[in-house]
């Protein structure tokens, strides 16, 4: 892989030029603020792919986030998905009836905050480098000069690099990010804190998420009864109601849309209402959102666009690369 893009990248410098600025626009725009949800999503897509209840492990350590997770492992379409903007594994009938995902752009929130992010599965283990590509692209004649026009940035994760290592007992692969600077560890902190019910809501094959942040741990976790969650956030439980629909479009609707989008015809709306429990009445709305639980749509995770009602709506709703964009939503 990293032969055949530097090959194109030489012969074409204009493609160099888009790679980095596509990896820029998803690191550092619309997907900084995503990284806890980008690796929630890639934790309950394995534990979909698997069969299993999704279990999920966040732990910051003296510099370090350390993401694993259970469920299927890590293999080749998936490494190669994860060095390709917008060309996601996650293809088929199955995966577009489980996964959450789509055009496999959500590992760019990782260089927002790391310059050496590396995977290690059950199956291999595999690595990204800001300074080993560096060391590449200056080696190419056909390139230097762009890179130094650029100030230095170029396209990490375009490079996939071998890399040694295995993910912690109990779990089949986990995503390691040493983390780059101050700014970058503050970023990782506030959005470990900010994590809550709604992250469980909107990826329902997860039902635990466990959080260690310098040995402190907070758990979060998720029990299903029918339309009914009970999502416990160490041992402060809150109820919801929740109501959901999914189906097929029609590909007319999509004969406008790019190919791979297409070929997405699933699509899913979940209404969750939080809920208080009296013996006499039974479930009644509460009437408002849990502290601490945005009100905003979720597409199905977080988005910037307000949602004036005390409940959640998450959906499948199509979302731009930085932000979804309102005029896509009728309610």
């Amino acid at each position: 892989m990293r032969r055949l893009v530097l090959e194109a990248w030489a012969a074409s410098p204009a493609r160099f030029r888009e790679d980095a600025n596509a990896e820029e626009d998803y690191a550092l725009g619309g997907y900084r603020d995503r990284l806890v949800v980008e690796l929630a999503q890639n934790a309950a897509d394995a534990a979909a792919r698997a069969g299993v209840a999704g279990r999920l492990r966040l732990t910051l350590d003296a510099g370090t986030l350390v993401a694993a997770n259970v469920g299927a492992p890590l293999d080749a379409a998936g490494v190669a998905a994860l060095s390709t903007l917008r060309a996601s594994s996650k293809r088929g009938p199955e995966a577009r009836e489980t996964a959450v995902g789509r055009f496999g752009v959500g590992f760019g929130a990782a260089v927002a905050v790391s310059d050496e992010p590396r995977i290690s599965s059950l199956t291999g283990a595999v690595s990204w480098s800001d300074s080993a590509a560096r060391d590449l692209i200056r080696r190419t004649p056909a390139l230097a000069g762009e890179l130094a026009a650029r100030s230095g940035h170029l396209p990490v994760l375009r490079l996939p690099f071998p890399a040694d290592g295995a993910p912690p007992e109990g779990f089949a692969t986990a995503v390691t990010l040493p983390l780059r600077d101050e700014a970058a560890e503050m970023l990782v902190r506030r959005l470990l804190a900010e994590t809550g019910p709604a992250l469980l809501l909107a990826l329902p094959a997860l039902a635990v998420i466990e959080i260690e942040v310098d040995g402190d741990m907070r758990v979060l976790a998720a029990a299903h009864d029918g339309d009914g969650v009970t999502i416990t956030v160490d041992g402060t439980a809150s109820r919801w109601r929740t109501s959901s629909a999914a189906g097929q479009a029609s590909p007319e609707l999509l004969a406008d849309r790019p190919a791979e989008e297409r070929a997405q015809l699933s699509w899913s709306v979940r209404w969750a209402v939080p809920v208080t429990v009296s013996g006499e009445d039974g479930e009644t709305s509460a009437g408002r959102l849990p502290e601490g639980v945005g009100a905003v749509v979720h597409a199905p995770t977080p988005t910037d666009e307000p949602l004036g009602l005390p409940a959640l709506l998450l959906a499948s709703l199509d979302r731009k690369s930085t932000r979804l964009n309102s005029s896509h939503i009728t309610i």
